[in-house]
């Protein structure tokens, strides 16, 4: 299962924006970014 910034979001109870601000960091990298740019989170 795959999850949007938006949906991982919810599940760990912070933002969109914090989970963006860690893959710029490099804290915590998507799974994968899909062709419209989205990042994808595994489990």
């Amino acid at each position: 299962m795959e999850y949007t910034v938006k949906a991982l979001a919810k599940l760990a109870g912070v933002s969109p924006r914090t989970l963006r601000y860690y893959d710029e960091i490099g804290l915590l990298r998507p799974a994968r970014v899909n062709a419209a740019g989205y990042r994808l989170y595994g489990r």
